[in-house]
C-alpha cells in the first residue's frame, strides 16, 4: 500500500495520508457504482409483478452505499491507528462496527417496511388479503428486527447478553407490576389482532359502551375509531376484552320489518292485500327471496288491523338499504290504496244511543201513580 501511495501520489505526503486519499477514491467509485447498479436493478424489478424484489432492492440501496461509506471510514481508522497509535481511535473503531449492526438491522427494516407497504396498495380484489393482519405482523417482525439489532450491538460493545437477560428476567416481574395497564393494553391489541373481531374500515358498536363508529387505526396500545359526527374516539384496546362488540360491516342482509296498520273497515280486504304485497316482495329483485319473508295479519289493535311485513335486503349498504326500503314501503301504500282501503290512524268511536239513553230523564214514580 506504501509502495502504491508513493507512486501515485509521490513522497510528498505525510505517512497514511496518501493511503486514505485512494481509500476515498475508491468509497466514491463505489458510490457512483452501487448507485448505478441500483438504478438498473430498480428498473428491472419494477417489470415484474413480485412484490419482494422491488422491496428488496429498494429497501437495499440506502443501507448499501452507506455502508461503502462506513467500510472506507474503518479503513481510514485504521490506518490512522497505525500511524499515529492513539487510543481513543480504538473506542470510535468499536463504535464503527457497531455500525454495521446498526445498518444491517435498517436495511431489513427497510424491507420489511417497503414488503407491507406493497400488499397495502396491491390492487386486488383478493378477499383474503387482510390489512390489519399486514400492519401487525409488519410491526411484530421490525420489532424483533429492533430488539436483535440492540442485542447484538451490546455484544459488539462487550456487553454480557446473559446477563442482560438474566436482569430482564428479574426486572420484568417489576416493570409487569408497574405497567400492568399497559401490557393489559399490548395483549389486547394482540387478542384483536389474532381473533379478528373487526378490521380497519369497519362500522362497529358496543351495547355494552358507547361505542360506535368507524375503524381507523388499530394500535398495540389504542384503537382509533371514528364516530358518525366525525369525532376521533381512542378507546384502550383492554375495553374490547371485557365488552361485547358488534361488528355491522360483516352482515350479509339488511331488515325491513314494519308493522302496518289498516282500517277496520277496510276488514273485507286485508287477505287480497296481504296477498298483493306478499306478491311483490317475491318479485322485487332487490329482496333476498331465499331469506325470510313473512307478510301476515298480526293482530287486532286498539284502532287498526296490524299487519306484519318482515323480509331481508341483498344490499348492506346504508343508504342504498334505506332507498330500498322508501320505495317498498310506498309501493306498499300503493297496493293498500288499489284495494280502496288506507292506512289507520288512532281513532275512537262514539255510540250516541248509548248516550241519548243515558240523557233521557227518568219518569217519577209519585206522577205514574196520579
Amino acid at each position: 500500500m506504501d509502495e502504491l501511495t508513493a507512486y501515485v501520489f509521490g513522497n510528498n505526503l505525510p505517512g497514511g495520508v496518501g493511503q486514505i486519499l485512494i481509500v476515498l477514491c475508491l468509497a466514491i467509485f463505489g458510490h457512483l457504482f452501487f448507485n448505478r447498479l441500483f438504478r438498473l436493478l430498480t428498473t428491472q424489478a419494477e417489470k415484474t409483478k413480485i412484490l419482494w424484489d422491488d422491496a428488496l432492492v429498494k429497501s437495499a440501496r440506502k443501507p448499501v452505499l452507506s455502508l461503502i461509506w462506513l467500510i472506507a471510514f474503518g479503513w481510514s481508522i485504521d490506518i490512522i491507528q497505525t500511524e499515529a497509535q492513539l487510543e481513543v481511535l480504538k473506542g470510535i473503531r468499536k463504535l464503527s462496527d457497531v455500525s454495521f449492526v446498526v445498518i444491517a438491522g435498517w436495511c431489513f427494516h427497510r424491507f420489511i417496511r417497503r414488503l407491507e407497504k406493497g400488499y397495502l396498495n396491491q390492487d386486488a380484489v383478493d378477499a383474503k388479503r387482510d390489512p390489519t393482519s399486514v400492519v401487525a405482523i409488519g410491526r411484530l417482525f421490525r420489532f424483533i428486527v429492533a430488539i436483535l439489532s440492540f442485542l447484538i450491538s451490546l455484544q459488539v460493545l462487550g456487553y454480557s447478553i446473559s446477563g442482560i437477560l438474566a436482569f430482564g428476567g428479574v426486572g420484568g416481574l417489576a416493570i409487569g407490576f408497574a405497567a400492568k395497564d399497559m401490557l393489559a393494553n399490548f395483549f389486547g391489541g394482540l387478542m384483536i389482532y389474532l381473533d379478528k373481531p373487526f378490521r380497519v374500515g369497519d362500522w362497529i358498536r358496543s351495547p355494552d359502551k358507547n361505542i360506535e363508529g368507524t375503524v381507523e387505526y388499530i394500535g398495540w396500545r389504542q384503537t382509533r375509531i371514528r364516530t358518525f359526527d366525525k369525532r376521533p374516539l381512542y378507546v384502550p384496546n383492554a375495553t374490547f376484552t371485557n365488552i361485547s362488540v358488534e361488528n355491522p360491516s360483516r352482515m350479509e342482509n339488511r331488515r325491513i320489518k314494519e308493522t302496518i296498520g289498516l282500517r277496520y273497515q277496510d276488514a273485507k280486504q286485508v287477505e287480497a292485500i296481504l296477498t298483493s304485497i306478499k306478491h311483490y316482495l317475491q318479485q322485487n329483485t332487490d329482496i333476498a327471496t331465499e331469506k325470510t319473508l313473512m307478510v301476515n295479519f298480526d293482530r287486532f289493535g286498539e284502532s287498526s288491523l296490524d299487519c306484519f311485513i318482515y323480509c331481508f335486503t341483498r344490499t348492506t349498504d346504508w343508504v342504498e338499504f334505506h332507498r330500498i326500503k322508501q320505495e317498498v314501503l310506498l309501493e306498499i301504500m300503493g297496493i293498500i290504496h288499489q284495494h280502496k282501503a288506507d292506512i289507520a290512524f288512532p281513532t275512537r268511536t262514539i255510540d250516541r244511543s248509548q248516550i241519548n239513553l243515558l240523557s233521557t230523564p227518568k219518569a217519577d214514580p209519585a206522577e205514574a201513580a196520579v
